[in-house]
């Protein structure tokens, strides 16, 4: 199901089966934790982010742009992780949940950046970060990552790494709508491309990739040049207002996350979906 971007009205069907989970009519689905990563360079136009086209046999987002990411699984929960920079208890402070769930989630976050577009936030210590990661063996053990043969904790322990979770900052946290077929419950993430790494076109999930400005993402979704969800389409928003990737890694080391739901509100003789009250001047400010 498709979701339009903010403010525009809700179909009134959408509207109607909202109102069915509301009132208890029918019940939704159990979300799955889930991790993504906006991968940011910087630009003349500010910070340009790292966006994949999924692919449209997909059933989650079957189409849209978005940021590297997926869904948080037995793996990342790997306790012995090798693990440099702030604690998982941290982490758990920022992300707004538990120790466990954080540290699999951050582990998440930087298993799927790999397997996605071949950035790898992992160094020998918390001082140094991988320089390059195309080549043969890099991408055999990123096949080995996706394909679920090898975990985080295995690769690094071979290379001798140790996740630069300080490489990361917490962004914001988004929970699917309850009337939504497919829920996840998804920690936004923002990191800097590490010098000498290269993003590549590696994923199965996506079509085609491309680097873009953030602010310049926004416009094309505005157009209709771009599709994508509007937790993607405002994180663009947000960070298309900066003026480098140190500037949105500065502003997420100072926030503490709470997972947003959007739920049906009205919009004039309408309806659409509620946003978080920081983006809502951001939205209100774009040409219509």
């Amino acid at each position: 199901m498709q979701i339009p971007l903010p403010p525009v009205p809700l179909p009134a069907h959408l509207v109607d089966v909202a109102r069915e989970f509301e009132d208890g009519t029918r019940r939704p689905v159990e979300p799955r934790d889930a991790a993504t990563v906006v991968v940011m360079r910087p630009s003349d136009d500010g910070p340009e982010v790292y966006l994949l086209r999924r692919q449209v046999s997909m059933e989650f987002a079957a189409g849209m742009s978005v940021f590297p990411g997926g869904g948080v699984d037995k793996r990342d929960f790997d306790a012995s992780v090798a693990w440099a920079g702030p604690s998982p208890a941290e982490w758990a402070r920022r992300l707004g949940t538990d120790e466990e769930t954080a540290r699999a989630l951050v582990c998440a976050a930087v298993r799927e950046t790999f397997e996605e577009s071949g950035v790898l936030l992992a160094g020998t210590s918390d001082a140094d970060v991988v320089a390059d990661t195309t080549g043969d063996d890099w991408e055999a053990d990123r096949h080995a990552l996706e394909s679920r043969e090898l975990a985080m904790t295995e690769l690094l322990t071979r290379r001798g790494l140790v996740l630069r979770t300080d490489l990361l900052g917490a962004w914001d946290a988004w929970l699917t709508p309850e009337f939504e077929p497919k829920r996840y419950r998804t920690w936004f993430f923002v990191a800097s491309l590490p010098a000498g790494q290269r993003t590549r076109d590696v994923s199965t999930e996506s079509s085609s990739v491309h680097w873009a400005p953030a602010r310049v993402a926004a416009d094309q979704a505005d157009r209709g040049e771009l599709a994508m969800l509007p937790p993607t389409y405002l994180t663009c928003l947000e960070i298309g207002r900066l003026g480098s990737p140190e500037e949105v890694l500065e502003i997420a080391q100072g926030r503490t996350l709470e997972m947003f739901t959007p739920t049906v509100e009205p919009l004039g003789d309408g309806f659409t979906l509620s946003l978080p009250d920081r983006l809502r001047p951001l939205v209100a400010e774009r040409p219509r």
